[in-house]
């Protein structure tokens, strides 16, 4: 189906019978998203007129809806001294591949009770999942310029977003509120063409974070969230960075996690250290990699990928805002396939594919 070509920079077999793929790039029409500076948008907070997604585009999250695929993308415009203000965008495909998109962004910082955590630095990387009652539930993550937090917002449309503010917020008196915090993976499993958040012992799970190890948190309505910790207060690691491999310096959740026969199949994106990682990577390159957890305890690591799945080849991701990035974030089954979707260099948007 597809040439030896497509094949590069992504595994030919999966490494492990457990792991989703092979997932092939589809070079053909990647990127399959790119910035544009046609489109305009008055900011509520600046009250200027600004080419919101001017800069780049990148880091998307996915969903199947009537039967077409609908990306929450973020979108950079060129305002903000150290890389503009991000929005979330919205882009919709009959067949995966193709997008159209909306000339507005649908989620953005604006004058509510977010704007101290959202401005300037923006809006960022979302994830999104269904409840099991249908709505739409996204992570997102809130820069200000110096701190990300992670939190958390839902939809019936995905058109018109509710704000619920900081995911950890109600834990401990706000023990976390100006703690770093991003990347959150909600535990789901597989109806149809949907991916629906799944209660395991009674309680939502989700991996967070952006660290050398994987945190985790719970919750029971998918919006208020309590990070598991150790006894003296630090986050439980759910696994950890490795030394002379791919994902040394960090590893970060890349789209939901999926229960799978297997257990927790939690697909994640890894950033290579110059001295202790991987030295046949790029210095900070990041790559994607996969973990397998416990279906009944998901704090239980039982196995990992040894090595990436797939990894920057193409030139948009080599070089762009960021040299020596796949950033992997939304993920669909569709019309028989998986679609991976992913952020190019921190610039654009790319898509690999594999069979079901």
């Amino acid at each position: 189906m597809w040439g030896l070509s497509a094949l590069a920079g992504a595994q030919s077999v999966p490494e492990k019978p457990w792991m989703l793929g092979p997932f092939v790039k589809q070079n053909a029409v990647n990127p399959i998203l790119n910035a544009q500076a046609t489109t305009t948008f008055l900011c509520p907070v600046s009250r200027k007129t600004v080419r919101w997604e001017e800069k780049d585009v990148y880091n998307p999250a996915t969903v199947v809806r009537n039967k077409r695929v609908y990306m929450l993308y973020r979108a950079e415009d060129t305002v903000r001294r150290v890389g503009g203000t991000s929005r979330l965008g919205l882009a919709v495909s009959r067949d995966g591949l193709h997008f159209k998109r909306l000339p507005k962004p649908v989620f953005y910082p604006d004058q509510d009770a977010m704007k101290t955590y959202e401005w300037a630095g923006g809006c960022e990387d979302p994830r999104v999942v269904e409840s099991p009652n249908g709505v739409y539930v996204m992570t997102y993550t809130a820069y200000d310029g110096d701190k990300a937090r992670l939190c958390v917002a839902t939809s019936k449309d995905l058109l018109s977003w509710k704000k619920h503010g900081l995911a950890f917020d109600q834990y401990a008196n706000g023990k976390y509120r100006n703690a770093w915090s991003k990347s959150g993976a909600i535990v789901c499993k597989r109806v149809g063409d949907r991916i629906v958040a799944q209660r395991i012992n009674g309680t939502y799970w989700m991996y967070w974070g952006d660290q050398p190890d994987l945190r985790l948190a719970v919750s029971t309505d998918l919006l208020h969230w309590t990070p598991l910790e150790n006894r003296q207060g630090k986050p439980i690691p759910a696994a950890e960075s490795r030394r002379g491999t791919y994902d040394a310096r960090l590893i970060e959740p890349g789209p939901y996690a999926l229960l799978t026969p297997a257990g927790i199949l939690l697909i994640y994106n890894g950033m290579n250290e110059p001295k202790t990682g991987d030295p046949n990577l790029p210095d900070h390159a990041y790559t994607g990699g996969q973990l397998l957890f416990d279906a009944s305890d998901p704090a239980r690591l039982i196995d990992r990928s040894e090595t990436y799945f797939i990894r920057p080849d193409q030139p948009y991701e080599l070089e762009g805002q960021v040299n020596q990035v796949v950033f992997l974030e939304g993920m669909v089954p569709f019309r028989g396939r998986w679609f991976l979707y992913y952020g190019t260099a921190d610039s654009k948007i790319g898509v690999a594919v594999a069979e079901q």
